[in-house]
Order: structure tokens, then sequence, then C-alpha cells
């Protein structure tokens, strides 16, 4: 096998899905699902912790105030996500190639 069908298949396994992260953004959204299949596990555990820190102080009402932010922040990344995919993408073609 030569190199450019073997970088070929290497990318074709480890390039991301915009209908998958679209799938976990729906699904674990305000958990940072997607983002950690993105690659980007610092704003992933950031929004982590916020759900988890909102959820707990909701009661107090500081809580609901986090869940908002947490809310709006995954709202703007549904309009992200194909870009970022595209970016992660090209670098790995460029990583690959």
């Amino acid at each position: 096998m030569n190199d450019t069908a073997r970088d070929m298949m290497l990318y074709d396994a480890q390039k991301k899905s915009v209908g998958v992260a679209y799938l976990l953004w729906f699904f674990l959204g305000s958990l940072g699902g997607h983002r950690f299949y993105v690659g980007r596990k610092g704003t992933a555990i950031v929004q982590l912790l916020l759900t988890f820190v909102g959820a707990c102080t909701a009661f107090v009402g500081v809580g609901l105030f986090i869940l908002g932010c947490v809310g709006l922040w995954v709202l703007i990344d549904a309009f992200l996500l194909p870009g970022i995919i595209r970016s992660q993408n090209i670098a790995l073609a460029n990583k690959l190639g």
C-alpha cells in the first residue's frame, strides 16, 4: 500500500462528523459532549463544571443564571459546530498529508 492510500485511510478513520457532533450537542450539549468529541477538552470541562455548579445552586437562584449562561453558550455552539469540525478536519488532513 502506498503512502497516499494509507494517509487517506487514516484520515477517514480519524475525521470528525458534523452529524455525530450535532447528536452529541443535542443530547449532551450542556455537559460538553460535543466539545469533547471535537477535541476541545478545556471548554468541555468548563461547560460540564458550570452545568454541575448551576444545578447544585439552582435553588439559591444564582444557579439559574449559570444554567442560563450555559444554555446560551450551547445554543451558540450549534452555529459554530460546522466551522469547528471543518477546521479540525483540515488540520488533520494537513497533519497526515
